[in-house]
């Protein structure tokens, strides 16, 4: 059985995240969804716990009909000593082969460790992007395509274009 890694913040989960699981899901049989800087909230960069991410994602397969049986949904803190941290993701995962991500530092920390690196396909990156859509939702624009119709709805439910308005507007 091949087990992979895919790690990310989701803030919030988006179109180009759904694409990448379904991608990575023909290569492994099984993928672990590391939920990063989970210790992170109601920021700017992070606007929604680790909780209101693992819903979101959790929300968005099961709506995609994605076998949840072949998923792993795991919130990883920060510990910020990159020479351990891949130990530290290993602590809180079953264990995996391969590792998906195309942030340059997550890659070189797995490959010095030993494990196979791939970067998944960027999908439309300067429309998929977290900080894109965030930044629409503080300037009161359309951004409800870019993110499965479940996420919307959560999002809408929480208020969380008003969070992400209210942090901006801390930070001016």
């Amino acid at each position: 059985m091949k087990r992979g890694i895919f790690v990310g913040r989701f803030s919030p989960f988006h179109l180009g995240h759904l694409k990448n699981v379904k991608i990575i899901l023909n290569q492994v049989d099984e993928l672990i969804i590391a939920i990063g800087s989970a210790q992170q909230s109601h920021t700017l960069s992070n606007p929604f716990t680790s909780g209101e991410r693992l819903f979101m994602i959790h929300q968005s397969l099961q709506s995609d009909k994605i076998p949840l049986g072949k998923i792993y949904l795991v919130p990883i803190y920060d510990i910020f000593r990159n020479p351990v941290w891949v130990n530290h993701v290993q602590s809180f995962c079953p264990s995996f082969s391969v590792v998906f991500t195309n942030n340059s530092l997550i890659r070189r920390l797995f490959s010095e460790s030993g494990f196979e690196v791939e970067s998944p396909e960027l999908v439309k990156r300067t429309v998929y992007k977290g900080s894109h859509i965030r930044q629409l939702m503080i300037k009161g624009e359309k951004w409800e395509h870019l993110v499965p119709s479940s996420v919307f709805k959560f999002i809408m439910s929480i208020d969380g274009v008003e969070r992400i308005q209210h942090l901006n507007q801390q930070t001016d």
